[in-house]
């Protein structure tokens, strides 16, 4: 066997190895189902390393020139090109992250080389025994140019909203433009252009189609699927890239989500069970108020609420509660900070926690800022690897 022949044998042996995995949670009829509707999708396993494409239908094989085994394997990333847009790719990420639905234009490109413009609608699916994200269903639908001609003679190609009026010999130009004749280095070169509304409603059917054969095929198996996450803990809420990044870091903190209600505590360090004594299953799920009690300043509360709403950076000076057996109040010198996602929002505060004495906080000799603020640094790098692992 050649050198050649023998990769390919591995590579065959790859594919067939994650569309098993893929097979194992449905029935083995769960390819034919699939492979019987219309659309262009994929369909991406998180839990295996590189987050890779387990199955392609025939139509996003067509629509990209790929043969199933070139697909089947491989991160999506590997169909952008130099000139796909940044920030859509960054809310793909984003949206992986955070589990949930994200619908947005994009530029992609064939086997040939060559680039298009497609609507990528992706939604989570996740599974009905604990909550857990199964799979990502990506949907793409081709974004289709159209020529008009206008009352005043002006030839127009229209890419969903994107266009370029043609008058006279020269371009009359409008935001979100694209000439009549427009090759591939003038598609390539276009910044963004967005689908038109019939364009997002098949998608959205087309999810939904993918999604039915999933949650039908999942029922052979008795392991059901659905597309809303039925039985969440709140430690369900990160990665487990990103879980075992922050346990990495040994100060006592906590990591709190403000876009669940009541911005419960999604993380909390082994040092911060040490110096609060409670565990891991009494601080998860709760709102940071659970350490206060009846001589906490209820002032001290309101700036931190404050901060916390406009999303600034706080440090105060708190009497917090411990769950020991003699049930002690501690000072806590308390950083609060906003950790960002990619796109600038609020995905986190972390809270860092240094226990002080009152004649430390008297005396200001205690200087706690630069290890907090080293906690800040390390959970945002984890966060960051975390998102960047995603997609």
């Amino acid at each position: 066997m050649s050198i050649t022949q023998s990769s390919a044998s591995l590579f065959t042996t790859a594919t067939e190895e994650k569309e098993g995995a893929f097979s194992a949670r449905y029935s083995l009829w769960i390819k034919e189902a699939l492979d019987e509707l219309p659309h262009s999708f994929t369909i991406t396993d998180p839990f295996i390393s590189g987050h890779p494409i387990v199955f392609a239908s025939p139509g996003f094989l067509k629509m990209t020139g790929y043969s199933r085994e070139e697909v089947i394997g491989r991160n999506g990333r590997a169909f952008q090109g130099p000139k796909t847009n940044r920030r859509s790719i960054m809310e793909i990420r984003e949206a992986i992250r955070e589990e949930r639905p994200v619908q947005v234009s994009i530029l992609n490109y064939r086997k040939s080389g060559s680039p298009f413009w497609m609507l990528f609608h992706m939604i989570p699916v996740f599974g009905n025994d604990d909550g857990r994200v199964i799979h990502f269903v990506a949907v793409q639908v081709p974004i289709s140019g159209r020529k008009m001609r206008n009352g005043s003679g002006c030839s127009e190609m229209v890419f969903g909203s994107c266009r370029r009026e043609v008058c006279l010999g020269s371009y009359v130009h409008q935001e979100r433009a694209l000439p009549v004749e427009c090759d591939e280095q003038e598609l390539e070169n276009w910044e963004h252009c967005e689908a038109s509304e019939s364009e997002k409603l098949k998608s959205v059917e087309a999810v939904g189609n993918v999604l039915s054969v999933l949650t039908r095929y999942s029922e052979f198996a008795g392991r059901l699927v659905c597309g809303k996450r039925s039985c969440l803990r709140v430690a369900d809420c990160l990665s487990s890239s990103l879980v075992i990044s922050l346990g990495r870091i040994k100060q006592s903190f906590v990591l709190t989500n403000p876009c669940l209600p009541d911005m419960p505590i999604v993380y909390a360090s082994d040092a911060f069970l040490t110096l609060t004594g409670y565990k891991r299953h009494e601080v998860l799920g709760q709102n940071c108020r659970f350490l206060s009690g009846v001589d906490t300043d209820s002032s001290v509360l309101y700036e931190m609420k404050e901060c916390i709403l406009k999303g600034k950076p706080c440090t105060v000076q708190i009497l917090n509660y411990s769950n020991r057996k003699d049930k002690s109040t501690f000072w806590n010198l308390l950083h609060i900070s906003p950790v960002r996602n990619a796109s600038g929002k609020t995905a986190y505060f972390v809270g860092v926690q240094m226990e002080a004495s009152c004649k430390d906080i008297e005396s200001k000799e205690l200087r706690p800022e630069t290890r907090q603020l080293s906690v800040v640094g390390a959970v945002r790098v984890a966060v960051r690897s975390s998102f960047m692992v995603t997609c």
